[in-house]
């Protein structure tokens, strides 16, 4: 007799009616969702759907307008990102953002400063295992690296300070899929490890690949939410990438 599967028991990530408006504009429209301990989780949705404004407004990067957000039972709807930061979640934002006028270390020094004021050399040998690129140019400056070099850097950094949820958003943008590959193989790697990953992607099939379980964003609302295969075999994520009315707005949500 087959078992119905269940998502790991402790909730670490909990997210709950959450709106989000820039000015007049509201983007999220109530979105509950969590994170498990544990658990590799992946948004998808479409250019536009408000995927990257949930993460921000996660990380504290952007004002809520109302909803809560708790972390390990601990109510962050008002912390500062700083103390989101020491919390233990660590966002990776878009767009390979790293100081380009410091060196590789030097960058991943500074992933450690939230809990190190004075850096923390002692985390670099875990990174420099993770992403022997790294070490292979651990003295150049970080204008000098390749996009894909700068992208692996700057998931080093969110690596580097030890977070108990690492959020990635859109780490594929514009690179060549070989580094994409790459930085999906370590962080399944990692959430095995017993690290918690929350990933925006456009790159639905690798994605879900490697992910466990999905959230199907829409116009700033949950779509649909289910484990990876099951999103992956349905046929309301083609109709949501493709433009198409889904057929019922199911809120699978637990």
């Amino acid at each position: 007799m087959s078992t119905a599967r269940e998502r790991p028991p402790q909730a670490l990530l909990e997210v709950r009616d959450l709106h989000v408006a820039y000015g007049k504009a509201e983007v999220v429209h109530g979105i509950s969702m969590d994170v498990r301990a544990g658990e590799f989780v992946v948004m998808l949705g479409r250019n536009g759907a408000g995927k990257s404004t949930l993460l921000h407004a996660v990380s504290g990067l952007v004002p809520k307008r109302a909803g809560k957000v708790r972390f390990e039972g601990r109510d962050l709807s008002h912390a500062s990102p700083r103390d989101i930061v020491k919390a233990g979640i660590v966002q990776v934002l878009e767009g390979h953002r790293v100081f380009h006028t410091l060196s590789v270390e030097d960058n991943l020094l500074i992933g450690t400063y939230a809990r190190h004021p004075g850096g923390d050399r002692a985390k670099l040998d875990r990174i420099y295992t993770l992403f022997p690129e790294l070490a292979e140019k651990r003295h150049q400056m970080a204008s000098r690296l390749s996009g894909g070099q700068q992208q692996i850097l700057a998931v080093g950094q969110g690596v580097i300070g030890d977070p108990k949820l690492l959020i990635l958003d859109e780490p594929s943008g514009g690179l060549a899929p070989i580094v994409i590959d790459r930085i999906l193989a370590v962080a399944s790697d990692l959430c095995a490890s017993g690290l918690a990953i929350l990933l925006v992607e456009q790159l639905v099939e690798k994605a879900l690949r490697h992910a466990q379980y999905g959230y199907l964003v829409e116009t700033g609302r949950i779509a649909a939410a289910a484990f990876s295969d099951e999103l992956r075999e349905g046929d309301l994520l083609h109709r949501v990438f493709l433009g198409g009315a889904a057929p019922s707005r199911r809120w699978l949500y637990d």
